[in-house]
């Protein structure tokens, strides 16, 4: 005959296994290497270009996208994953995509930090359907480099190439989507 208190235990053991089982659940989708890249390319960007703090400090948020993958021939494409960050806590994932036609040829890896200057620019990025139309224009962070650009359409935007060649007179846009933590 069983105790009252065995029968709590066999109900307490599986209990704590479908708590456990939920918290990693919960957790599926979070990307700790993505992290790593996302904060090893802020800080690269940062080096090169220190004035970008000041960008960190007064933003509303901001998205990183630590390595985008980027060929052509004619047509080209682009891809990449990415953080978005809003008061400095990791809100979501997001992806990017990019289409181009033209004059290109070549690959490249490079990143890409977009600064969204308010709550309104933020809130249109993590709609999940936000684009930048072949108009945008984005700041190449270069070694020494300025790195100062203005606000358009309430994001400033910011690039480093990491590796490759590329050469383009051609047409394109980004879209996004996002995904929430």
């Amino acid at each position: 005959m069983r105790t009252l208190s065995q029968n709590k235990l066999n109900l307490f053991i599986p209990l704590c296994f479908f708590l456990i089982s939920l918290t990693a659940f919960g957790q599926v989708g979070w990307d700790p290497d993505l992290e790593k890249e996302c904060n090893e390319a802020i800080d690269e960007m940062k080096k090169k270009a220190p004035k970008l703090s000041s960008y960190f400090s007064k933003a509303y948020g901001y998205a990183i996208f630590p390595k985008i993958t980027k060929a052509g021939l004619g047509i080209g494409g682009a891809g990449g994953k990415g953080i978005v960050y809003q008061g400095g806590k990791a809100t979501g994932e997001s992806k990017l995509g990019q289409a181009s036609f033209g004059l290109q040829a070549g690959g490249q890896q490079f990143s890409e930090l977009i600064f969204f200057e308010d709550k309104g620019a933020y809130d249109r990025f993590t709609g999940g359907k936000f684009k930048f139309g072949a108009q945008a224009s984005a700041v190449a962070i270069t070694e020494g480099g300025a790195a100062v650009a203005p606000y358009q359409d309430g994001v400033a935007i910011f690039t480093h190439v990491k590796g490759g060649l590329m050469y383009e007179a051609s047409i394109g846009g980004q879209k996004f989507t996002f995904d929430p933590h």
